[in-house]
This record gives structure tokens, C-alpha cells and sequence, in this order.
């Protein structure tokens, strides 16, 4: 894929044309107070994983409309953590099995990876996590579920279960420092998951969202053809004189507006030659974070795989810093 997007100068500058509704905090303070009046006691099952370096725990929290969602909790044997990383996964893929361990046990900090509800049906790594809220008629996918109303769009939930991940996190580990994570979708709901948090009044060490998903919706929409974004285009392309409706609700979960919201480190990446989260839309995040202590990482030459093992590197190098 050639460069398809703005070019490089332009987009460190750029921050979209995001629309913010007026009722986004309280839209989100309603949603937490509902999600946590309705949590339960963690559940936290020891498992064996056949490995030796490292203890793995499957635990049950509770989400959004106190829905159990699942997770691998690792930490590494005969050490104290020394910070916690809290992960989200990709959009189609699940936590995976027990012994796929990261790095980020192996540096000594324990990690919380987490499922995302309805999801684990692609990239071998089966999800463990039901949606039990149905939906109105809807593209194939989950971009477009319940996206008649914020009040019924998936990515709700996603997100206060993201949040409820977090405070399960903080629970299990009180006295280190906290980063949240993810790639892709995972990206995305890092950013949410970071604002969400900050507005909550816990305290987050960084944040490190790659190529992020998720974000600037009006202009991901038409720059791209590619999945998931084209999910919305099928849908919309069928109900005909939805876009207002549907934009309303997509302005509620835009990680451009949690970015503004964000007051923490961050280490960001973004790939120039990514077709499924386009470089504007990462940098329209990127720029509007809250915070000046901010990086990113950029891959000229890289599709939406952006820098792989590279930026794992970068990642251990970044937070062994904040330790």
C-alpha cells in the first residue's frame, strides 16, 4: 500500500473536525455509576498454564450491567510486581489460552489481559466472553450494534467494562504504578479506558495505545474502505438517511474526544501506509491528548501490523522509565 493519506507535516498538526455532544461527561457518569452499583467481587481462579516463570490466574470481574467478563492475570514468580500493565485485545480476537504469556510478566510486572465481550472469533485466539444485550439490525461485525441510540451501541459496554478492568486491576495490585495498553481496537480502548479513569480519579502511569482504532469517526467513515470502518459504510449504505442518527451516537465513543480528556503520559504509534486505522485519525488522538508528555512512534513504510516487535522494545523501554 502507497501513501494514501496526508501528508506527514499536515499530520502533526492535525486534529479533526470531532463533534463533542454537550452531554458526553454526564453521558459517562451515568454509565459508571449504573456499571459499578451493579458489580460483584472479582472471582480469581489459579490455572495451570505449564509455566514456571510465571503464575497465571483466570479472573471474572464485572462489567457493564455487571456482566462477568474474563481475563488472564499473570505475574511473575518470586517477584514483587513492580507495576501493572492492563492490555485490550484487537477487534475479532479474545485473551487467548493460558500460557500465551507476553513480555510484560517476563519484565516483572504483572498483567492483566483482557477479554472483550462477544468477541474471540479470529486470529486464533478464542475470547471467552458473551454479550448478552441483543441489537437492532446491524452489519455483520460490532461496529454497528445498537448504533441507533448511545444509549444501546456496543462499544458502551466495551468501554465500562474497560474501566471495570482497571479498578479490578488496581484492587488486586493497590501500591505500583498502572498502564493500559492494547493495539488496534486494544488502542482505542486504552484511550477510553485512560479518560474514563482520570475521571474517576484513578491514577494512571501512562498510556500506550498503538495504531489506535476508534477514533476520529466522521473522517475514518469516508478515507477508508477497508473492515472494520467499512461495517458502518454496509449499514449505512442499506438504512439510507441514517447518517445523522448514527454519527450522533458514534460522537459518544470517539477517541479523539477521551484523548482531550487524557492528562497522562503517553506513548502512541501509527503506520503511514495503514488502510484499517488511517494515520489522520490516529494523529487527530494523538495531538488532542491532554497531556504535553506525549511520543509517537511513526512507520513510514508499515501497513496496520505498524512496528511489531520494534515498538514492543520501544513499549518495555518506555515504561521501565516510569518504574
Amino acid at each position: 500500500m502507497a501513501l494514501f493519506d496526508l501528508p506527514l507535516e499536515t499530520l502533526r498538526e492535525y486534529r479533526g473536525d470531532v463533534p463533542e455532544p454537550a452531554d458526553f461527561d454526564a453521558f459517562w457518569e451515568t454509565t459508571l455509576a449504573e456499571t459499578r452499583a451493579a458489580a460483584q467481587q472479582p472471582r480469581i481462579e489459579r490455572v495451570d498454564s505449564g509455566l514456571s516463570l510465571v503464575e497465571t490466574s483466570d479472573v471474572t470481574f464485572s462489567g457493564f450491567a455487571g456482566d462477568p467478563i474474563r481475563a488472564w492475570w499473570h505475574v511473575p514468580v518470586g517477584v514483587a510486581p513492580r507495576a501493572v500493565v492492563v492490555e485490550f485485545n484487537g477487534y475479532s480476537g479474545g485473551r487467548g489460552l493460558a500460557h500465551e504469556v507476553g513480555p510484560w510478566p517476563l519484565a516483572g510486572y504483572a498483567h492483566l489481559f483482557v477479554d472483550t465481550r462477544g468477541q474471540g472469533w479470529h486470529h486464533s485466539r478464542p475470547g471467552a466472553t458473551p454479550d448478552p444485550h441483543g441489537s437492532a439490525p446491524a452489519s455483520p461485525g460490532k461496529m454497528t450494534q445498537g448504533i441507533e441510540d448511545p444509549a444501546t451501541y456496543y462499544y458502551r459496554r466495551v468501554f465500562a467494562d474497560a474501566l471495570r478492568a482497571v479498578e479490578t486491576a488496581r484492587e488486586l495490585v493497590p501500591d505500583v504504578p498502572l498502564f493500559v495498553t492494547g493495539g488496534s481496537q486494544g488502542g482505542g480502548i486504552t484511550i477510553a479506558a485512560t479518560a474514563l479513569a482520570a475521571a474517576s480519579g484513578i491514577g494512571i502511569a501512562g498510556a500506550l495505545p498503538d495504531v489506535p482504532f476508534l477514533c476520529d469517526f466522521p473522517r475514518a467513515t469516508t478515507i477508508t474502505d477497508a473492515m472494520p470502518y467499512r461495517e458502518i459504510g454496509t449499514y449505512l449504505a442499506t438504512h439510507r438517511g441514517a447518517e445523522e442518527r448514527t454519527y450522533r451516537t458514534l460522537s459518544y465513543f470517539d477517541g479523539v474526544t477521551f484523548a482531550r480528556r487524557a492528562p497522562v503520559p503517553a506513548l502512541f504509534s501509527v503506520a503511514l501506509m495503514d488502510v484499517i486505522c488511517p494515520p489522520s485519525t490516529v494523529f487527530a488522538a494523538y495531538n488532542s491528548w491532554a497531556s504535553e508528555e506525549r511520543e509517537i512512534e511513526v512507520y513510514p513504510f508499515n501497513d496496520h501490523e505498524g512496528g511489531g516487535a520494534f515498538q514492543r522494545r520501544a513499549q518495555l523501554d518506555w515504561v521501565a522509565r516510569r518504574v
